[in-house]
Order: structure tokens, then sequence, then C-alpha cells
């Protein structure tokens, strides 16, 4: 069940921070390592999220569609029955991509459960925003605006549309259409009670939005305009749609799409009996996920391993985890955030010029690297390598910093991230120091040509996490440490160190 180079055939890949840590770029350097072996790549499957999980892979940014896309000789690029998708968002990414010369179409294949989403969602979005911030008086919380939330919460209220639904007749799934559409309206009315004109003012929102996000596609003229203007689903009354206009537009969208739509779950036993591998690409990381993050700076799908499974359909059996993490940390929104760096710090300014979110365009926070968070990724969700991308970024900085522990206002420390965020809001980061490089290590191929101080913070990185993992339980044998498998040195898919020592030889250089 397994190949030379992973221990199973399934791989999946996750973030252990909060997102952005640069998931994309592993699925090329996966696949290119099983490339020409019996357990080529032949699957890439979207696990879960939806336009809100922004990847970038070989330089090409995505929202929605698996970053299987960059590499050609993947047969299939999936969407899961965990992911929410909206059609005309499929059309907004593929066509580009096929302009560009990638096949998109005769690759894609969207699980017949896969969850629809619409503009119904995005204006859900938009009124729950306005009512956190207007009648609760709350900070904003910098949400995608893609309608990711609402679209998971009606699959909870056992409301969805699935992609199946475009496969039956168009009166079925107009009734199911203009029921949601009902219920959405009623909802941002009479609960979210948002004005008339904050109500008219969510279409201009969300026409600026993707008027922006799709400027390159409008001057390749591959859309109109008009494809972009919400508006023209704005009703003449205040709180109603044009509900046949928007029908007609998904309809039209989604069925488009029925070649596309089939049995993921099918597909996926079939390669794997052909002994072919599959990469599992999840959205956000393990502290996002909406059981064991923290409320409301969470998503709403489960982010982390066992959703390979529900989402794929298939049993559950041995996986290959690759974690990913970069060399600080990042958050957006208004997370609690322990190491965040003071602005005035000079390598904070620099950090927060490269730390924008692929999705949303917001500026991140940038902290120090939170080993207890990562640490604990490891012992309460388990992986078998990591990748660390981004070191290259600290180059220059006189004295880099790890967090190992939390404290509070007594001393009483902290190995573990508490699951109370009361508690963890009044905590402060214990840190180890190290000193820093000044050579420039963007060229560096080899872990063995790195400055003696890149080496030892990354061997700290890992030696760190590995320490939070283990406190206070056995230490595994040294073979069954979690192995730091890849490097990033610069955002190029070339800019990767590879021939990392084994975990044991590493750590000692800590």
């Amino acid at each position: 069940m397994s190949s030379s180079l992973f221990s199973s055939r399934l791989i999946a890949d996750v973030g252990i921070s909060f997102g952005d840590e640069g998931k994309g770029r592993l699925i090329p350097e996966v696949a290119d390592e099983l490339r020409g072996t019996p357990a080529q790549v032949s699957v890439v499957l979207k696990v879960n999220g939806g336009a809100n999980s922004g990847h970038t892979a070989g330089g090409i940014k995505l929202n929605l569609l698996p970053a299987g896309v960059v590499v050609p000789d993947v047969a299939h690029l999936c969407m899961g029955a965990g992911v929410v998708a909206d059609p005309r968002k499929i059309w907004w990414e593929a066509r580009p991509l096929e302009h560009k010369g990638y096949a998109i179409l005769s690759r894609l294949r969207i699980d017949e459960r896969t969850m629809v989403s619409d503009l119904s969602h995005r204006l859900l979005d938009l009124a729950t925003e306005h009512y956190r911030t207007h009648t609760l008086g709350e900070e904003p919380r910098g949400s995608t605006g893609r309608g990711i939330t609402p679209a998971y919460q009606e699959e909870v209220g056992q409301w969805q549309i699935t992609y199946s639904d475009f496969l039956a007749g168009p009166n079925y799934f107009a009734r199911k259409l203009a029921q949601r559409a009902q219920r959405a309206l009623d909802t941002i009315r009479h609960v979210y009670r948002v004005d008339a004109a904050s109500f008219a003012a969510f279409f201009d929102t969300l026409t600026a939005a993707e008027t922006r996000a799709n400027e390159e596609a409008l001057a390749l003229g591959l859309f109109t305009p008009d494809e972009f203007d919400f508006t023209r689903f704005r009703g003449t009354e205040a709180f109603t749609l044009k509900l046949d206009e928007l029908t007609r537009v998904y309809w039209e969208a989604g069925t488009a799409l029925a070649a596309n739509i089939g049995e993921v779950r099918e597909l996926i036993l079939r390669e794997q009996s052909a002994g072919r591998s599959v990469i599992g690409e999840f959205g956000q990381a393990y502290w996002l996920d909406k059981r064991h993050g923290y409320s409301p700076n969470v998503t709403a799908s489960h982010t982390y391993v066992p959703e390979f499974f529900e989402s794929a359909g298939i049993p559950l059996q041995a996986l290959h985890t690759i974690a990913v993490a970069k060399a600080y940390d990042t958050k957006v929104g208004t997370h609690t955030f322990i190491t965040q760096m003071d602005d005035a710090h000079p390598l904070a300014a620099r950090l927060k010029k490269l730390e924008f979110g692929t999705s949303t365009g917001r500026q991140r926070m940038v902290g120090w690297y939170d080993a207890v968070e990562k640490g604990d990724a490891l012992r309460y969700g388990g992986f078998a390598d990591l990748m660390i991308n981004k070191i290259d970024a600290l180059t220059g900085a006189d004295e880099l910093l790890i967090c190992t522990a939390y404290e509070d206002a007594n001393g009483r420390r902290y190995a573990h991230v508490p699951r109370n965020e009361a508690i963890r809001k009044t905590l402060r980061p214990v840190y180890t120091r190290y000193p820093g490089w000044a050579e420039d290590i963007s060229q560096v191929r080899h872990f063995a040509q790195l400055p003696a101080n890149a080496q030892r913070y990354t061997a700290a990185m890992l030696r760190a996490l590995i320490d939070v993992a283990y406190e206070g339980v056995a230490r595994p044998a040294d073979a069954a440490l979690p192995r730091l498998r890849y490097l990033g040195v610069g955002p190029e898919p070339s800019q990767i160190i590879k021939d990392l020592p084994p975990t044991a030889e590493l750590v000692k250089l800590a």
C-alpha cells in the first residue's frame, strides 16, 4: 500500500498554523518525487473550504481549483464532498487558466455531493459582518465575503444544494434555489436587521470585489463586465432579488459543468487499485478548524486529516501527512496572537510587505515562530513530514526568536495551547533566542551551504515543535520522528532545499 518515498499512496497536504503557509507549492514537489514511478500522482483532491482557501502554486494564484492545475501529468483535479463551490467561480477561474494553456475542464471532476454556494451566501456573509460591527459593536472579523460559512451552515441545517441537483430537472433546482434565496433575505432583514441602504450596497461591494479580482480575464476579453455585475440580481424593492435572473445564471453555469460532475469516491478507489497516488489538498490550517480552533476566528469546515476520508467518501486507512508551516507566523482578523511582533521592529516592517492574503488581499499580522502551536498540531493531529517556507525572509535580522512555551502573569508555564480562549488571551510568550544571518540564501539549494546560523535556526524550529509534541509522554524512536522534508528559500518553485539531514542529526544542531 505504499511507495518507497511515502508511507501511503494517500498523501495529505495540511497547514499547521493559521493558513497562508504555502501549501500550494507542496503539490508539484510531491508529484515530482513520484513521477515515473508506479505510484505516480494521478489525483489532486480539494478536500475542504471554497473560494476562501487561496493557494499559490507554480506562480499561479488559485482560490477554488486544486493546485494540481500546475502539474500537467496529474490526470484528475477533484473537488470532494467537503467543498462548497460557486459554479460561476469555477468558470471565472478555469477559463483564464485554459487561455494560458492549462488543461482544466478535461481533468476536472466535481463530486455529486459537493455543495453549491451562490449569491445568497455572499449576501449573508456581508450581512453577518454588518451585524457583528453595527449591531453588536464588535471588531470586524475580516470575512472573505465569499459566502463560505453560510454555505456550510446550510449543510448543518439540512438545506444544502449539491452538484447532483444540476443533473436533475430545472424546476427542481429552481424550487430549491428560491427557498434558499427567501431564507437568506428573511435572515438579512429580520435577524441581522440590515437597513435597506446597506443591503443595496452589498451588491456594489460584490461587484467591485469580483471586477477587481478578475481584471486580467476582463483585459483578455474572456468575460464582459456584466459577468461580474451583481447589481443585476438586486430587486426593484428593498430586500428582494431578481430571482428569475439569479436562477437562470446559476442553472446555466452549473449545467455547463454537467460532464464534470460525478463519483469522486469511485474515481479515487479506481486510482488506488491501479497503484497510483492521491494528494488531498487542504484549505486553511489546523488552528482554523471549526472544532479545534477559536471562534469566531475559524473557518466553517474541518481543516485537518480526518476530513480527507469524509470528503473523498472512502474508508479510513493509512495516510501520509505532510505538514506545512512558515519560518515565522502570520494571522489575519481578530486572532489572539501571542507571538506578534511589535510593528516598530525592523523585521516586522519587512515581513508585512510580503504578507497579504491570496484570497482576500488582507494585510496579515506577523509574529515569531510559535513552536507551541505547531507542536500541538503534531501531538494532537499528527504528521510524518514537514515543509517550512520563507526562511529567506528572515535574512538580515540580528536576532530570531522561537516561542517554546507560554507563561501567565504569575509565572505559571503552559507547555501546550490552552483550549480555553479566556486563558489563552492572558498569556505571554517564552522565547528562546538565536542569532540571525546576513548572507543571501535565496540561491542556496543544499542544506550544507546555508550559513551556520540559518542551519541552527532551521534545526531549532524542528526541535522546538518536537519537544512540545512529546512533552510529558514517551518520545518515539528517532526513525518515527517527523522529518523536515522541504525548506523554502524563496517563492519560486526552484527555491527549495530538499537534502535536509535526518531528524536525529538535524536537531543536534540546535
